[in-house]
């Protein structure tokens, strides 16, 4: 489906019934709404699901006068959830999701149930030199030429696939829609700089932490984690200490890697479904 938020064409996927528990699903990178195809279904007899494509990504608008930071997608994400009525809901967060919703969450915590964290990060045990050393290079000196560099590292054909197949048990079972739809996307005009921007931009997350810790600790939003546990961008070290902050946090790591609902949409949505409709 189809909604403009100030002119700009905002694509989302919805299941289940209106009425429902409402589940708002928030991608990755460089992923869309796709990613949540063998999820929705599996929960669409419990929950009301929506999952929107930020600016830039999937279907939604690409304007070249956006400005793609966390902060705008977040407003945007906002806007979208009062447009639709949204006045209490859970978030699914991946990824990008993480400091999207963690933005709505703080600044609106009486609006949220609970929350599904996968693979998304709030601390600084999270962004090991191991993976982030690359990524901190670019923040601190986000040249040209240090661009470039990076969405070859990020973003080539190999990039794409190996963040869907690494740390999986078959990486063979794993299907090639996802990364070939993404290689896709990737490709058309001013795609790559705007994932650019974004990815320089993620250096304004960890000066929200202290702020998330704090939304965490005074708000206790009942909090389930589903981690790919062989995640190389998003490790495990960056599961464990959500259970410094919050009291109701239910934390179990999985055999898979960074997009986990490739191969464990099954188990996750079982998770969900037994949390969610306990919190």
């Amino acid at each position: 489906m189809m909604i403009e938020i100030d002119g700009l064409p905002i694509f989302y996927r919805e299941a289940g019934e209106r009425g429902k528990p409402v589940l708002l699903l928030l991608h990755g990178f460089p992923a869309s709404s796709y990613m949540f195809r063998d999820l929705m279904p599996l929960l669409a007899d419990d929950f009301h699901l929506i999952a929107p494509d930020y600016p830039g990504f999937g279907h939604s608008g690409a304007p070249a006068d956006f400005t793609y930071t966390f902060d705008s997608l977040a407003e945007v994400v906002e806007k979208f959830t009062a447009r639709l009525g949204l006045e209490r809901y859970a978030l699914y967060m991946q990824d990008f999701g993480g400091p999207v919703g963690f933005r709505l969450a703080a600044k609106h915590p009486d609006r949220i149930s609970f929350l599904v964290v996968q693979n998304a990060n709030a601390y600084e045990e999270g962004l090991p030199d191991s993976f982030w050393a690359t990524p901190r290079r670019l923040w601190a000196d986000p040249t040209p030429a240090n661009r470039l560099a990076f969405a070859e590292v990020a973003m080539s054909d190999q990039a794409l696939e190996w963040n869907y197949t690494h740390g999986t048990a078959d990486p063979s079972a794993i299907s090639p829609h996802s990364w070939v739809l993404q290689r896709a996307l990737l490709n058309r005009p001013g795609a790559k700089e705007i994932m650019l921007d974004l990815l320089v931009d993620y250096r304004t997350n960890p000066e929200r932490y202290a702020e998330w810790h704090e939304y965490f600790r005074t708000s206790q939003p009942p909090t389930l984690i589903v981690w790919g546990r062989n995640d190389e961008i998003f490790p495990e070290s960056g599961a464990h200490p959500y259970t410094r902050d919050l009291v109701n946090v239910d934390l179990h790591l999985l055999d898979t890697g960074h997009f986990a609902l490739e191969d464990h949409a099954e188990v996750i949505a079982a998770h969900i479904r037994r949390f969610g409709l306990e919190a």
